[in-house]
C-alpha cells in the first residue's frame, strides 16, 4: 500500500521528527515562508494532503488554520443570534511573569514560552473578562484552527451530558447501544470504561512501527480514493468492529484515540445525530459563537470525533468559560452542573499510574478530560502540537492556547507550558 495513501491527518498528527532541528517559531512564520500564495503558487510553496507536506513542519503551520482546504470537512454551525460578546482588560504585566521549565532550573517569562511553544494564538480569561489575548503566525482573532485531540473533549462532554441526563447507562456495555461491536474489544467495555480510557486493546499508535494498527485505522478513515488492492474497512465504524481486546478493561488507564471514535458512535446512534450536528445544537449554539466551526470526515461522512475539530480561539474561550462556571453562561444553564461537578472530581489515580505518563504525577482521566489534581482543582482538554484548554477553577481563570509546535507530544511541550500556566493563575489569584 502505498504511503501517501496513508498520510492522513490524523497519522500526520504525530509525524515522526526524530533528532530534527527546527526553525524557531519566527523562522516559521507561514506569512514568511509564503505557504500557498501566488495564482497559483509555486511548486516549491504549494503543500498538499494527497502527499502528505500539508502536516510536516514548517508546512503544518499554516495547516491548522487551513484543514477545510485540504481535507472534506462538515460544519458545527454557530449562533445566528445571541451572539456573546467578551469585555476585555489586557494585563500587560502577564507577559513578564516569571516561571522555572520543568527540565530547567533557570527562569525564563510568560512572552518568551510563547515562541518556545510555537504558539499561534493564545487567550486568558480572569473571571471571564479577557486579560491577555494575542496572535501570530497564520492566526487571526476571526479565523479557526485544529483543535486536535482537544476534539475529544467535547465528544466526551457530549457522552457525559448523556449520562446525566439518563440516555446513556454508565455502567451499560457498548454492545448494548451498537450490536455491530459485539465481537470487538468495544462489545463488553462499558460506557464508563469507554469515557474515561480505561479499554485494553489490540492497538498501538507508535507512529515510528509500521505494523502498528493506527496505520490501518488511518487508511480506513482516508478520505481520499483508496487503490483498487486494498480491502480493509472503509470507514471509521468499520474499523472500530474489528478491534480486539488486550487484557481486562478497567486495570489501566490507555489513551486511544479510538476510544472516542467508538464513543461517538454510541452518541450517534442513541441521539440519531452527527456529533457535529450534536454539538452545534448542545453547546455551539447556546454559547453564543460567533463562527462555524468543522469536523473532518472520512469517505462514509462520519466525522473524526476523536481529533478532527477545528475552531475559532475567543469560542473555545467561551466553551471553556462554561464549563468553569457549572455549565452556565450567556444567561443560560447549557450543560448539566451535574456533569461538570462529575468531571472535576476527576478518574481513577492508580490506572492512570500504569499508563506511561509519568511527569504527569497524581493526575486522572474522566470523560474525556485531564484532571491534575493540584491545589487550583485545575483541569484541560489537551492536544497533540500544544492545542490546550486549561481551566483554573480555585484562580477563576481559563486558558486556551492553539500551536503548531514541530514535535506532536505533549511530552516535548508541557516543560514550558504545564509550569507556565499555574504560575499565570497564582498571579490572577492574587488580583
Amino acid at each position: 500500500m502505498k504511503k501517501a495513501f496513508l498520510l492522513t491527518l490524523f497519522i500526520l498528527i504525530n509525524y515522526t521528527v526524530n533528532a530534527q532541528k527546527f526553525l524557531n517559531a519566527k523562522d516559521s512564520d507561514p506569512k514568511i515562508l509564503k505557504w500557498m500564495q501566488g495564482y497559483p503558487p509555486t511548486k516549491e510553496k504549494t503543500i498538499s494532503a494527497s502527499d502528505g507536506s500539508f502536516f510536516r513542519f514548517p508546512a503544518l503551520r499554516y495547516s491548522v488554520c487551513h484543514m477545510r482546504e485540504f481535507l472534506p470537512t462538515t460544519e458545527v454551525k454557530s449562533a445566528s443570534s445571541d451572539r456573546y460578546q467578551f469585555t476585555t482588560k489586557i494585563d500587560p504585566a502577564i507577559d513578564e511573569i516569571e516561571f522555572i521549565p520543568l527540565d530547567s532550573n533557570e527562569k525564563i517569562s510568560w512572552k518568551t514560552s510563547l515562541d518556545k511553544n510555537y504558539t499561534d494564538g493564545i487567550i486568558i480569561l480572569h473571571k471571564g473578562v479577557i486579560v491577555y489575548e494575542r496572535y501570530f503566525g497564520e492566526l487571526t482573532k476571526d479565523g479557526v484552527h485544529a483543535a486536535m485531540s482537544v476534539s475529544k473533549t467535547f465528544t466526551g462532554t457530549l457522552g457525559a451530558i448523556l449520562v446525566t441526563d439518563g440516555i446513556l447507562d454508565q455502567e451499560a456495555k457498548a454492545v448494548q447501544y451498537i450490536p455491530e461491536l459485539e465481537n470487538s474489544a468495544f462489545g463488553d467495555a462499558t460506557i464508563r470504561q469507554i469515557l474515561d480510557m480505561t479499554t485494553t486493546l489490540k492497538y498501538s499508535e507508535d507512529y515510528s512501527d509500521p505494523n502498528a494498527e493506527i496505520w490501518s485505522f488511518s487508511a480506513a478513515g482516508n478520505p481520499l480514493p483508496k487503490p483498487k488492492s486494498y480491502n480493509g474497512p472503509n470507514n471509521y465504524y468499520e474499523y472500530l468492529q474489528t478491534v480486539q481486546k488486550n487484557g481486562v478493561h478497567g486495570d489501566e488507564f490507555g489513551y486511544k484515540t479510538i476510544n472516542t471514535d467508538a464513543l461517538g458512535w454510541i452518541i450517534s446512534r442513541v441521539t440519531n445525530k452527527s456529533i457535529p450536528h450534536l454539538l452545534s445544537e448542545k453547546i455551539w449554539k447556546p454559547l453564543g459563537t460567533h463562527f462555524d466551526g468543522y469536523f473532518q470526515i472520512d469517505g462514509a461522512g462520519i466525522a473524526f470525533a476523536g481529533g478532527g475539530f477545528s475552531a475559532n480561539l475567543r469560542d473555545m474561550a467561551m466553551f471553556g468559560e462554561m464549563i468553569r462556571n457549572k455549565g452556565y453562561f450567556n444567561n443560560t444553564q447549557i450543560i448539566p452542573s451535574k456533569t461538570v461537578e462529575n468531571i472535576m472530581k476527576g478518574g481513577n489515580q492508580e490506572a492512570f499510574k500504569k499508563s506511561p505518563y509519568k511527569t504527569l504525577t497524581n493526575w486522572s482521566y474522566r470523560d474525556m478530560w485531564w484532571i491534575t489534581h493540584n491545589e487550583h482543582n485545575a483541569f484541560a482538554a489537551r492536544g497533540v502540537h500544544g492545542q490546550t484548554i486549561y481551566i483554573d477553577p480555585k484562580a477563576e481563570m481559563v486558558l486556551v492556547r492553539f500551536a503548531s509546535h514541530p514535535e506532536a507530544k505533549n511530552a516535548k511541550i508541557d516543560p514550558t507550558s504545564l509550569p507556565a500556566y499555574h504560575a499565570v493563575a497564582k498571579y490572577l489569584l492574587g488580583k
